[in-house]
């Protein structure tokens, strides 16, 4: 699945961690908005990191699912990405 995850994180480095993590399953789009294909296991796992690393009472964290269909009706207007997402990528 397809995920395009955003954020709101109010300490500094909190919200460091979140980007890194972030950044090791996905691209990023913006200063604070990820797009990430993750198979249901990844998924499970990023959350659970997530969860011990931010604080649930002053910070957010949402992921939008996208289906293929509608992540291949995108409007991309500007600068893109050097690679998109579905491209082959491993984690290490």
């Amino acid at each position: 699945m397809i995920y395009l995850i955003c954020y709101d994180i109010t300490d500094n480095r909190r919200r460091t961690k979140v980007s890194k993590l972030l950044e090791a399953y996905g691209i990023r789009i913006q200063k604070s908005v990820f797009e990430a294909t993750l198979t249901p296991p990844q998924f499970q796992t990023l959350t659970q990191k997530l969860q011990t690393t931010i604080d649930l009472n002053r910070d957010r964290l949402r992921f939008y699912p996208l289906s293929v269909r509608c992540r291949n009706q995108t409007l991309i207007l500007g600068l893109q990405a050097d690679f998109a997402i579905g491209d082959g990528a491993v984690i290490l």
